[in-house]
């Protein structure tokens, strides 16, 4: 403290600057979402199919909330056609948490008719989602649904919001799109019309494995190099389970392989990859120039707009 000729006092302050880390912002920001929707909305629910980015979306809403429990369900979309190892982990994550799981499953459409399933190799589950999906969220009566879908992933998904506006029939309008400037939300709809929420739009495939890496969030193994029969189809390789319907001159043989994205068994690809620890996948996405499913989904290479048409449908 000084004191200057008028008897005026002055403190020198010592001024500590606060800045968050890039992930600790990223985290802030996906928990501030959750939170908004559970203040606006009725009757959220949260995507978990046990893929990577649904787990780390689950993560941060357990953060969001904690000590208390979610205040949603979780709902997975069960094509028939998932990884073994991926609905065991789903059903372990669900009972650790408490949470209240409900599965909406696509095999129950095509026995009613809703849907009809196409045959033979090369044909796949993925798209008769969007009929089970919808379903869903209307005899559940869902006004808010979490996905985990991220900006970097494809240029359709580049396209949403935060707060992504669904019609009455489920549909996505591109140019329909609300802005949100400075983070606040939109979540105004009518009865019948629900929100797509995408507390991880702003993340990459980069940050959400340095997050997994840092909060040693535990994965399904597939998405470690491991030993498996693939099958080499369209310059990817294809897990060759029950699912898959070889063609003619494919033979499976075996690979070290792990896993970028996990969805449908049929569409899914794998890489080749001796990454078994998420330092060592951090490491290999930091090189990597292709993102998850341009790489290794097969579903996404029907048009050069297929996910966009897909979305306008209702897809995730």
């Amino acid at each position: 403290m000084t004191k200057d000729k008028n008897m005026f006092y002055f403190f020198r302050v010592s001024v500590t600057s606060y800045e968050l880390s890039h992930l600790a912002a990223l985290e802030a920001e996906a928990v501030h979402v959750f939170r908004e929707v559970a203040a606006t909305f009725e009757r959220p629910v949260l995507l978990f199919s046990g893929g990577k980015d649904s787990v780390v979306m689950l993560h941060a809403a357990a953060k969001a909330f904690w000590p208390a429990p979610l205040p949603f369900p979780v709902l997975h979309v069960d094509t028939g056609h998932n990884f073994d190892e991926v609905l065991r982990f789903r059903d372990e994550a669900v009972a650790a948490l408490g949470l209240r799981l409900e599965v909406a499953s696509v095999q129950d459409d095509i026995d009613a008719g809703r849907v009809v399933e196409e045959t033979g190799p090369g044909t796949s589950r993925n798209r008769l989602q969007t009929v089970t999906l919808l379903r869903a969220i209307r005899d559940g009566g869902f006004d808010a649904v979490f996905g985990g879908a991220r900006r970097d992933e494809e240029k359709a998904r580049a396209k949403e919001r935060v707060f992504s506006f669904r019609d009455e029939h489920g549909q996505w309008d591109p140019r329909a799109q609300r802005p949100e400037l400075w983070n606040l939300y939109n979540g105004r709809h009518r009865r019948g019309e629900h929100i797509r929420v995408f507390p991880l739009s702003n993340w990459t495939e980069l940050d959400i494995w340095q997050y997994i890496r840092d909060e040693r969030i535990a994965l399904p193994p597939l998405y470690y190099a491991h030993r498996r029969p693939v099958v080499q189809r369209d310059g990817m390789l294809l897990a060759a389970t029950r699912f898959l319907s070889l063609v003619d001159g494919e033979q499976p043989y075996e690979a070290t392989v792990r896993f970028r994205t996990v969805g449908d068994a049929t569409c899914t690809g794998c890489v080749e990859s001796s990454a078994s620890t998420p330092s060592e996948v951090v490491d290999e996405v930091a090189a990597t120039r292709v993102t998850e499913r341009g790489a290794t989904r097969a579903d996404d290479r029907i048009s050069e707009a297929g996910m966009e048409d897909r979305k306008r449908e209702g897809y995730f």
